[in-house]
């Protein structure tokens, strides 16, 4: 009968090879003929050459315990219990048939596994129409927690909530706040996308990014190098069975997102050796956390049955046996719901011998195996919620409301390090029972990605990244200067207050600068346009900041205050003005004030001649004259020769002061302004002669493609482009000089270096205007952009960016007249001397004509002088 069932068996799996049905042939002894067996469900990769090491140990420890259960004389209804084994390849609809197969065929009272969450699902959901206990060494789902959805089903590996609040816990303890999560897309990696995300908002933590692994296509849905990339955390949670994560590991070496700038952690230990030995060093630092059995961590564990189970294992497959410290835990874990079903039998069928009619192993008669159905199933899961022993993987114990253990729910976090040419696994801490992390030993250590002892940050850090950095020529921002070294080779030296700053960001964030000089024939906005697209990292020159361009790109904090000027050619000197000291009056109010003068001094003449000592003895004349210079002195504020002595002639001088001083006052104060403005005379002086179209808006020079067309289209010309182009600040200059604009409004700062530097004969006119500033240009959600504000507010802080200015704007070799200064030059008060130096010679002419006798006197007498001196030696 057994060997006729083997046979049909054999020719079953024939048939249906497509349904993966494996009955192991080996030197294991053959206990199918029972008439009650357990099934176990092991998973093993369908493409791969060498079984799964988790395949092997399962399986050998699933044997073992069986038969182990025989040598303790464990039996049910007189009878040993057999086994029957499937390997499962993953599609959950090839192990649902498989299984359905061999439970139509045999008496299957229990099963163990599946491995795979996904097929437990499918497993658990039959099993609780059948009435069979499955439990499953290796299922982690949280979902099949749920007692009332799968009320047969058991399992004793740890549920992944569990795992996931671990991990809350590492993350507390190494101050981490964020990661990015990779999960196969199936029950193992959703569920445990679910629990991390819940235990992360329990501990304010944040999941940055989820990236799905598809089981299908065995690859990442995305570019992964975009997304770690582009991703602000650096910490990795990858949860993939260990014949997916290698591959999703080579990706990332190839792809340079794993080591030194990462940190992986794994959702448990992966063949090393399938790497390539160049990929060593990037594979150090990385982590794996898995559930592991009791005696790991120093808990108690049933040593008896385990070595016991062990010598069994090695009589039958010594070849498999990898040694007692190499057990993969999955095997354990398969061993104890192996023997804790084995337990629940034996306590449910106690003392029944087979000459008893009585049994309690009882199925429905029915060959399809959905009708098939076990009939003491409450019983027996009674039984298995009561009991309680000490298995090979710690305390067994399960009860009616969840399908988890109760206890004995231990994790190792292991640390790959280097290890004599090569890379090993290293335990570095243990959890037990949900408990804090802690070393596994006094003096483990763990080694960090980069093979440092320093904890890395789970934020992006710059240091080794390298940057495309675009700069333009702009002086003294960014200069370029080519020079041949000693092999001819041209090389390009930057220099400028731009390629300072990459220098100084350089040395603190420890980045790796890949400058690209930009032509000078781009615009401003096509760079942003440039930087939004992907092509650079980051622009570093003179740009400033505009709500315009917040919209497609993000700024750094400010690297540069800015401002506009406007800049036009040098105004000529003043022409001289014979008669500029008289503008401040008109000619009718000067005529006014000689007439007033003239009229004065008629009635003091009048008043005063027959009175006044300084007036009675002398001609009509000479007192006209007397009485207009009275007049005249009052009037400009002088003290006369002589005093009025009469009461009308003081009332008259009362009226000429007050009329004195205000005439003094209003030509001191409009000199003084015809004056300021004769001195400051420009094309413009200021935004609002511009705004005012003082001079034509086709001779303002605009960059184009800059944030002044901006401004200009906004502030002056209400969009209309009626500027003269310009396509350099360079141009700005030769346009100015040659006559073809009359001026341009440019940024403060290169403005003011040239003005001051180069070109000599052009000036700046007016205030500042449209205060900015300049900021590094990179992309939206950049994330290093934390780390660069902090730096260059730190630059800031200490004073480098004034130190700088002062470099690089401050000096000069052109002499510059401050244009606010109102001090007064000589040809502007040409007139004013010129007006005293006829005054004097008419005084000197006066004079000779006053004293033109005794002239007349003297000249006569030197005369005849002469004669007399002349006259002997023409006798001789």
């Amino acid at each position: 009968m057994a060997s006729w069932w083997s046979f049909r068996c054999l020719w079953v799996y024939y048939i249906l090879g497509q349904f993966n049905v494996l009955y192991v042939k080996t030197d294991w002894p053959s206990l199918n003929a029972s008439n009650i067996q357990l099934l176990g469900l092991f998973y093993d990769a369908p493409n791969g050459s060498d079984p799964l090491l988790d395949y092997t140990h399962s399986l050998a420890m699933f044997k073992s315990a069986i038969i182990l259960a025989q040598q303790y004389n464990i039996t049910i209804e007189g009878e040993f219990i057999g086994w029957q084994s499937i390997t499962t390849d993953g599609d959950i609809m090839h192990g649902l048939r498989s299984t359905c197969h061999t439970t139509s065929k045999s008496n299957i009272v229990g099963i163990v596994g599946p491995y795979l969450s996904r097929e437990s699902e499918i497993i658990a959901h039959f099993a609780a129409i059948t009435g069979i206990p499955v439990i499953s060494h290796d299922s982690t789902t949280p979902a099949l927690s749920d007692r009332s959805a799968y009320p047969t089903f058991y399992r004793t590996v740890p549920a992944d909530d569990t795992a996931a609040l671990a991990i809350g816990q590492l993350f507390v303890r190494f101050n981490w706040t964020s990661c990015v999560v990779i999960y196969q897309n199936d029950a193992f990696g959703q569920g445990f996308e679910q629990a991390i995300s819940d235990v992360f908002d329990n501990y304010n933590l944040t999941i940055t990014e989820t990236i799905m692994f598809d089981i299908a296509t065995l690859s990442i849905r995305g570019d992964l190098k975009s997304f770690l990339i582009n991703n602000p955390s650096r910490i990795v949670l990858l949860w993939a069975q260990e014949d997916y994560a290698p591959l999703i590991l080579q990706s990332a070496l190839d792809l340079g997102v794993l080591g030194p700038s990462y940190t992986w952690i794994l959702s448990g230990d992966i063949e090393l050796n399938s790497f390539d030995a160049q990929w060593y060093p990037n594979l150090i630092g990385m982590l794996t956390m898995e559930a592991v059995v009791g005696n790991v961590i120093n808990a108690p564990i049933n040593t008896t049955l385990l070595n016991d189970a062990y010598k069994i294992w090695q009589i039958y497959e010594l070849e498999t046996f990898p040694g007692s410290t190499n057990v993969d835990y999955s095997a354990l874990f398969a061993f104890d719901a192996t023997w804790t079903i084995i337990q629940a039998l034996a306590q449910l069928c106690p003392n029944v011998s087979t000459n008893n009619s009585s049994t309690c192993i009882l199925f429905t008669n029915a060959t399809f195996c959905f009708d098939k159905t076990f009939l003491d199933t409450d019983n027996l899961l009674n039984i298995i919620n009561l009991n309680t022993f000490l298995g090979v993987s710690g305390p067994i114990q399960f009860n009616a409301n969840t399908t988890d253990r109760v206890n004995g729910t231990y994790y190792i976090l292991k640390n790959v390090q280097s290890a004599s040419n090569s890379i090993e696994y290293v335990p570095i801490m243990t959890s037990s029972n949900s408990q804090n992390w802690a070393l596994y030993t006094p003096t483990s250590v763990i080694m960090w990605p980069g093979n440092t002892v320093t904890p890395p940050s789970d934020n992006a850090v710059a240091s080794g990244v390298t940057f495309r950095i675009a700069i333009i020529e702009s002086e003294p921002f960014t200069m370029a200067t080519q020079t041949n070294d000693s092999s001819g080779n041209t090389i390009t030296t930057y220099t400028g207050y731009m390629p300072d700053l990459i220098n100084l960001l350089q040395t603190n964030m420890g980045f790796i600068p890949q400058i690209i000089l930009v032509s000078s024939n781009n615009t401003y906005n096509s760079l942003v346009y440039a930087v939004a697209n992907g092509d650079y990292d980051m622009v570093v020159a003179d740009v400033t900041v505009t709500a315009a361009r917040r919209e497609i790109v993000d700024f750094s904090a400010s690297i540069f205050d800015d401002s506009l000027r406007i800049i036009i050619r040098e105004t000529p000197s003043v022409n001289i003005d014979w008669l500029a000291f008289l503008k401040p009056f008109s000619r009718t109010l000067w005529l006014t004030i000689l007439g007033t003068t003239i009229y004065a001094s008629i009635l003091i003449f009048l008043l005063e001649r027959h009175h006044n000592e300084a007036l009675q003895d002398r001609s009509v004349v000479s007192g006209s004259a007397m009485s207009a210079w009275y007049s005249m002195a009052i009037v400009l504020a002088c003290v006369p020769d002589f005093n009025i002595t009469t009461a009308a002639g003081r009332l008259l001088t009362v009226g000429l002061y007050i009329l004195s001083l205000i005439l003094v006052a209003a030509y001191t104060a409009n000199l003084a302004s015809d004056l300021t403005i004769q001195k400051s005379q420009t094309v413009v002086s200021g935004i609002d002669d511009i705004k005012n179209g003082k001079i034509p808006f086709s001779r303002i020079g605009i960059l184009v493609g800059s944030s002044i067309e901006d401004y200009y289209l906004q502030e002056i010309s209400s969009g209309s482009r009626n500027f003269y182009p310009l396509t350099s600040i360079t141009e700005a200059y030769d346009k100015l000089l040659s006559g073809v604009i009359d001026a341009s409004i440019i940024d403060v700062g290169p403005v003011e270096y040239a003005t001051t530097h180069i070109y000599c004969n052009l000036t700046l006119v007016g205030a500042d205007f449209d205060a900015s500033a300049f900021g590094i240009v990179y992309q939206k959600d950049w994330i290093y952009a934390k780390e660069l504000d902090v730096n260059l507010l730190s630059l800031r802080e200490n004073g480098t960016f004034d130190t700088s200015r002062t470099k690089w704007f401050e000096g000069g070799d052109c002499s510059q007249t401050d244009d606010t200064s109102t001090a007064m030059t000589v040809e502007s008060m040409a007139g004013l001397f010129l007006t005293f130096g006829v005054i004097s010679i008419l005084s000197l002419l006066l004079f000779v004509w006053l004293k033109r006798s005794v002239i007349k006197d003297y000249i006569q007498s030197y005369k005849r002088r002469r004669t007399l001196v002349i006259t002997p030696n023409t006798f001789k």
